[in-house]
């Protein structure tokens, strides 16, 4: 079963995802920081896939692209932005530290599965 490393701060966001991901048969397992992603990344298999908030306390979800990137072992599992900043400059900066995609919240629910289901 593939997996999903979900890093969102927001309680009904987490609730959201986690209900879209496991309709379509994934794993999920959910953080709420910067800070615990890269303690569950170094703890555990790494995912198939990370969906990944970008304002959050602590560390960015920007600054922890560019961390996953750095590792070896993360640099190829596909990063997919989540976030409210809705600007393009957002959406070109989040690419440019490694992300694969990018949804601007609110987004439909199919998106995000589309989103999911194509890098999967």
């Amino acid at each position: 079963m593939k997996k999903v490393l979900v890093v969102e701060d927001s309680k009904s966001e987490q609730r959201l995802m986690m209900g879209l991901l496991k309709a379509i048969g994934l794993e999920v397992a959910l953080v709420e920081n910067g800070e615990a992603a890269l303690g569950w990344l170094s703890e555990n298999q790494q995912p198939d896939l990370i969906l990944l908030d970008i304002v959050m306390p602590g560390i960015s979800g920007l600054d922890l692209c560019r961390k996953i990137r750095q590792e070896l072992k993360l640099n190829t599992v596909p990063i997919v932005f989540c976030s409210t900043k809705d600007q393009e400059y957002d959406r070109f900066w989040a690419l440019r530290q490694g992300g694969n995609a990018y949804l601007i919240k609110p987004y439909s629910p199919t998106d995000l599965v589309k989103t999911v289901q194509a890098y999967l």
